[in-house]
């Protein structure tokens, strides 16, 4: 077996094992340092959106001769207002600017062909009212709303509403950063953008259910027992998928990382780059929030409860008995984050077990073969004469 498979066996089993929950206050403040950054960017820079959303034409001029700068100043000659200039491939440029009118559109057009030697053919026009930008944004917001909808009832019934809700707490926590940081980055929302914020949804629910999955079948009947919390059990369930989440993760992303590529080197801008971006964002963001924060947010709205808190108090006191001296196997486990009792059986509890040699000195009263006298009863004492004592009672 691999050595990535060995520490995978171990943490299932729980011979070793890292306390994520236990360290949730430090995963909060990480996560709300990111979210507060993404607000604050997204109030005062904002969203970079494409023409798509925003409105306006766009010129494609395919010419090996042609540069950006150059590009930039042929239409700025003509037009004025913001000018995004951007390559496209290996010999095409593309344009955008502010909504324009026929006759500008042909002047541009006119400009770029006479500019780098080439048929007004040979240069693309392509016109954008801002409507068409609101159709989309609002059919992708109401796509967001059903989507979240529908994955709130799927999860309370398969799950519990609890869960639903924290997986709904990390949903929107990958949502926002990965909002963030194209607002901080200046990265273009375009279309294909918004297909891969949609894409992402998936992808993060992806791990947190199979999380929540070994959370329920490790939390089935915990209540009755004290073998271990509620947070011990999610912290077990953690561990034991932690491999897999990893797995999954990377193979997710090597795929998106080399469209990725493909996109920026290869392509240029394009949508196949803007799709494949979003997509490495959010997946990245989705396997930190199903590990580090929808675990333990489940675990916060858990502990509340009457019966998990009566468990704990349980737990705790069980612990206290079975107390190991610094330095034994129990107290490195329960510094690794296991809980000191997670192997004990429920029958520790009981009557405690005979000490080593009770059997040996019960089978030593017991008679042996051949002999008439009862192993308790006391050997008959002589007389100095040789004579046994006779008379009396034989004491039982």
């Amino acid at each position: 077996m691999s050595r990535v498979g060995t520490v995978g066996a171990r943490l299932y089993r729980g011979e070793v094992s890292y306390d994520f929950i236990g360290h949730r206050k430090l995963w909060y403040v990480v996560s709300l340092v990111l979210i507060a950054v993404s607000v604050v960017s997204l109030l005062v820079r904002g969203l970079t959106l494409g023409i798509e959303f925003r409105g306006g034409a766009e010129f494609r001029v395919a010419a090996p001769s042609a540069s950006e700068e150059s590009v930039r100043n042929t239409v700025s000659d003509v037009v004025g207002g913001e000018i995004v200039v951007q390559r496209v491939g290996n010999s095409t440029i593309r344009a955008q600017t502010e909504t324009l009118t026929s006759d500008e559109l042909e002047e541009v057009q006119t400009a770029l062909a006479e500019r780098f030697d080439v048929s007004s053919d040979e240069v693309s026009t392509q016109f954008i009212g801002p409507s068409w930008g609101e159709d989309i944004s609002r059919k992708a917001l109401r796509a967001l709303v059903f989507f979240l909808i529908g994955i709130v009832i799927f999860l309370s019934l398969y799950f519990e509403w609890k869960m639903a809700l924290a997986a709904m707490i990390a949903l929107l926590h990958d949502l926002l950063i990965t909002a963030g940081l194209y607002s901080l980055v200046g990265f273009e929302v375009t279309p294909a953008t918004v297909i891969g914020f949609l894409t992402i949804l998936g992808y993060s629910l992806y791990d947190t259910v199979v999380v929540f999955d070994k959370v329920r079948e490790n939390t089935a009947g915990l209540s009755g027992g004290s073998r271990m919390t509620y947070s011990g059990a999610v912290n077990l369930a953690v561990n034991q998928t932690l491999v897999r989440s990893i797995n999954t993760s990377i193979i997710a992303l090597l795929p998106i990382g080399a469209i990725l590529f493909a996109g920026v080197v290869l392509l240029g801008a394009g949508p196949l780059k803007d799709l494949a971006l979003a997509l490495f964002i959010g997946v990245a963001v989705g396997a930190y929030s199903s590990v580090f924060i929808a675990p333990a947010v489940l675990a916060g709205f858990k502990e509340r409860e009457p019966a998990m808190q009566a468990l704990a108090k349980r737990v705790a006191a069980r612990q206290g008995k079975a107390a190991t001296p610094s330095g034994s196997p129990g107290a490195s486990r329960k510094a690794a984050g296991v809980p000191a009792d997670a192997e004990l059986d429920e029958a520790t509890d009981e009557t405690p077990a005979e000490p080593v040699g009770a059997a040996s000195g019960a089978a030593a009263a017991r008679p042996r073969p051949g002999d008439r006298r009862p192993a308790s009863r006391p050997r008959p004492q002589q007389r100095k004469g040789g004579r046994n004592r006779s008379g009396g009672k034989k004491k039982r």
